[in-house]
């Protein structure tokens, strides 16, 4: 029996979705997970270290180091091959999702 995916956390969803090539028809469509646009954003754009970043997103560094890399391949390969790159799917929840807060008895309702 396999184990069940260990949903990794996103802070949010992002503002584009599908990245196509310019002046020229797409080769062909792949697809970025969720996890992995944000594997990149952490490391890439904001410049967390891979610990740091594992934290944020809920996984171990090996997990977050094995998940970057993906992306980075798969954005390589798009680029490269000139394919048009979707972001979509994994197994993902967003920061807090689910959770809810507890209130006191004399807090107001939010």
């Amino acid at each position: 029996m396999v184990r069940p995916k260990k949903k990794r956390l996103v802070s949010r969803y992002p503002t584009t979705t599908c990245f196509v090539p310019e002046n020229t028809p797409p080769s062909g469509t792949i697809n970025l997970s969720m996890e992995g646009i944000e594997a990149i954003r952490l490391s890439d754009f904001e410049g967390f270290d891979q610990e740091t970043a594992a934290q944020q997103m809920g996984v171990s560094r090996q997990t977050y180091g094995r998940v970057l890399a993906e992306a980075r391949y798969i954005i390589a390969e798009a680029l490269v091959k000139n394919m048009r790159l979707q972001v979509d799917g994994g197994a993902y929840e967003f920061h807090g999702g689910g959770r809810r807060r507890r209130r006191g008895r004399h807090m107001q309702k939010i």
